[in-house]
């Protein structure tokens, strides 16, 4: 919307135009620690678009480990607790057994929930208990240095693989979501980004259905994998990080449903 059709209106009276952009209530209104471009600022916005419009913000609890992820209880306005590296989806099991009326999510990166946390997920996934978890993968140990992370692809040059990743040292890069989906316990599984804004739309409809089937108590977990940058681990500008995605990363990593409760 313009700046001539904002003239004179007031915010009683927005809900009446085109809306582009407004903060949602339940994320709060402080100054981002993330890096030019990451993906992590357009994420914790969509998670609180999503639970202010199912409006279950007085229920709904998420879990934060260690990494990039380590102070969303900074800025999600929600019940928040924060877990040992790794162990978020412990966590959240323990929170939803006890408080089975809560909306329980984690909020996890590739270093935490696909390195030291991998034995919670597989085995919290295994369980099929009734949660959500939001998978953060770009690829590096963004916060700690910029070391070669689980889903770091084959060849890319990280401060610990300082003449890219090698398959005989190091193994093929994990491909999570697909590991995962064979398991009884998931119920909803879909790989998303937050490249364009065609990629934000489809990842808020994904964290709505990852949501929704929490609240109507079906299946068991629901994994959504947001595939996304790090410009400053990658030492790119935000620009040619999202070509690398684009050309690179969506290569290995392909968007879309991999698990959806129709088809299982």
């Amino acid at each position: 919307m313009s700046d001539s059709r904002n003239e004179g209106i007031t915010c009683e009276f927005l809900d009446e135009c085109d809306v582009v952009w407004k903060r949602p209530d339940s994320l709060l209104d402080v100054r981002l620690h993330y890096c030019p471009g990451c993906g992590h600022s357009v994420v914790h916005k969509l998670l609180m678009e999503v639970i202010d419009e199912l409006g279950i913000r007085d229920r709904t609890v998420g879990i934060a480990p260690v990494g990039c992820s380590v102070f969303a209880y900074n800025y999600l306005n929600v019940d928040m607790q924060q877990a040992a590296h790794g162990r978020a989806t412990a966590v959240a099991t323990g929170v939803k057994r006890v408080r089975p009326d809560r909306i329980v999510f984690t909020y996890q990166g590739d270093g935490d929930l696909a390195a030291i946390g991998t034995g919670e997920t597989i085995h919290t996934v295994n369980r099929g208990e009734n949660i959500t978890i939001i998978f953060i993968n770009n690829g590096i140990y963004g916060m700690t240095g910029g070391q070669m992370a689980p889903t770091t692809l084959v060849g890319v040059k990280t401060s610990t693989s300082s003449t890219g990743r090698d398959v005989k040292q190091h193994g093929y890069p994990l491909k999570i979501a697909e590991m995962l989906a064979i398991l009884p316990g998931a119920y909803y599984v879909t790989r998303t980004s937050v490249i364009s804004s065609k990629h934000v739309r489809k990842t808020k409809k994904a964290i709505t259905a990852a949501f929704q089937y929490q609240i109507e108590g079906k299946g068991g977990v629901s994994f959504v994998e947001v595939v996304s940058n790090c410009p400053a681990g990658w030492k790119m500008t935000p620009v040619q990080s999202n070509k690398w995605l684009e050309e690179k990363v969506f290569e290995y990593y392909p968007l879309g449903d991999i698990k959806i409760p129709d088809k299982n």
